[in-house]
């Protein structure tokens, strides 16, 4: 995987291969004052054919997902409903199984309600898989 930093700026900066997919959104001024993180560059999520590369401000760590690690991954997903609501608020995130046998749970940080996000994951490890003959 190229360095992430270089691909956070890439993807800022545009203009990205069409192999990756960038997500991004302004940060909300008040509560970037408030967290002081207004001064950060918006939150940025590109994955990329070798990987997934997430920044959210300067304060956390980039998340960093290599798809040569990982020998799998599963979708997951829980409902959960409030008493007297017939609504149910859905949460899903990707376990990651590691070669090294060691798992984590990966879920976006700032784009937890954008479920391209988790689409864009599976189908950039189903292809990453599918060209390194690992099926």
């Amino acid at each position: 995987m190229t360095d992430p930093r270089t691909i956070l700026t890439q993807a800022a900066q545009g203009p990205v291969p069409a192999s990756w997919r960038v997500f991004t959104k302004k940060r909300g001024k008040v509560s970037g004052f408030l967290r002081g993180t207004s001064d950060d560059p918006d939150p940025l999520l590109v994955i990329t054919p070798d990987g997934v590369i997430e920044y959210k401000d300067e304060r956390k760590p980039l998340t960093i997902v290599n798809f040569h690690d990982l020998d799998g991954m599963t979708l997951k997903a829980t409902a959960s409903t409030t008493s007297g609501s017939s609504f149910a608020t859905l949460t899903v995130w990707v376990d990651l199984s590691y070669r090294d046998g060691t798992k984590a749970k990966w879920r976006s940080t700032s784009f937890a309600d954008n479920l391209q996000t988790i689409q864009g994951i599976i189908e950039a490890y189903s292809a990453h898989k599918a060209l390194q003959g690992r099926y």
